[in-house]
């Protein structure tokens, strides 16, 4: 049998394809789970941001509300 006959091998020998594809797979699966973690802090960091604007316009609001009822008091 030469080396780089198609014949069955035993179970601990397996072709220099065979390496590549699962180093490929491997590399292929990391950059995959990479990529979902990044885009899962991004996601919860843009969440996190709109909702902190959300409360300081919610703040702005208040302020404006309370300086108007301040104004409207001192007329009197």
């Amino acid at each position: 049998m030469t080396p780089d006959s198609r014949e069955p091998r035993g179970p601990e020998q397996i072709s220099r394809n065979e390496i590549r594809k699962d180093a490929i797979q491997d590399s292929f699966e990391a950059t995959v789970n990479a990529v979902g973690q990044v885009g899962g802090a991004v996601t919860g960091a843009v969440r996190d941001v709109a909702r902190t604007l959300g409360g300081l316009a919610s703040e702005l609001f208040e302020i404006r509300d309370a300086a108007r009822r301040a104004q409207d008091e001192n007329r009197d």
